[in-house]
């Protein structure tokens, strides 16, 4: 199975030359202001694209998933939305999840501690692919800040504990890139709007071989 990932597209969608594959995933963060408007906009591109499956995961910028989620349910005609669920994929497990430590009064955010424990402890044990929109911490979480890493410790343990094969997330633009670690490969697929190509991964007999990483952008 050959998975393309993006996430931070932020409209910014139509500048992104998408390479072919089994399965698109974006990791959230389609929109800019979060409106209804901008998430039809989004996905109706996600939708026109030839991958046969496609899966979608809100981010801190998809507002209109909490504000909007009855008119949001006809926008996803035939595609796999996932918020604390998952699905089977050509015998490839995924699952995904929105949140993240509180990051600037935007939407999916959880204080630390105890409220993001209860998401993460939702992920199955030896799920295949799990897909969030924010990083956990020590990986893909460096931000512009210095030194500061805005991932989520208790995401991390629990990625630990359920060993997946790959994760996949986005959230923190600057700090894209892959680590394999043990038996879990981790991603940060961000496109950083348009800065950074897609990422693509395949996923062959539990194997994790990545083909294409682009470099980080962290000279912005």
């Amino acid at each position: 199975m050959r998975i393309v990932a993006v996430a931070d597209t932020h409209l910014y969608h139509h500048e992104i030359d998408v390479p072919d594959g089994d399965v698109f995933v974006h990791a959230g963060d389609m929109c800019r202001g979060g409106s209804l408007a901008e998430l039809a906009e989004a996905l109706a591109w996600v939708r026109a694209l030839p991958h046969r499956h496609k899966v979608v995961v809100a981010g801190n910028h998809d507002g209109a998933f909490v504000d909007d989620a009855a008119a949001v349910k006809d926008l996803l005609e035939g595609l796999v939305y996932l918020e604390d669920s998952g699905v089977t994929l050509g015998g490839v497990s995924f699952w995904g999840s929105p949140w993240q430590p509180e990051f600037h009064g935007w939407w999916f955010n959880l204080p630390r501690g105890a409220p993001l424990a209860q998401k993460w402890a939702l992920v199955p044990v030896g799920v295949d692919v799990l897909v969030t929109h924010g990083p956990p911490a020590g990986f893909g979480d460096r931000s512009g800040m210095g030194d500061a890493r805005a991932g989520c410790e208790d995401l991390a343990r629990r990625v630990r504990d359920a060993r997946p094969r790959l994760h996949l997330f986005g959230h923190i633009h600057e700090d894209g890139g892959a680590w394999p670690r043990d038996e879990t490969t981790f991603v940060n697929c961000t496109t950083w709007e348009a800065e950074r190509a897609p990422t693509v991964v395949d996923v062959v007999q539990g194997r994790v071989e990545l083909v294409q990483v682009p470099p980080a952008r962290r000279d912005r």
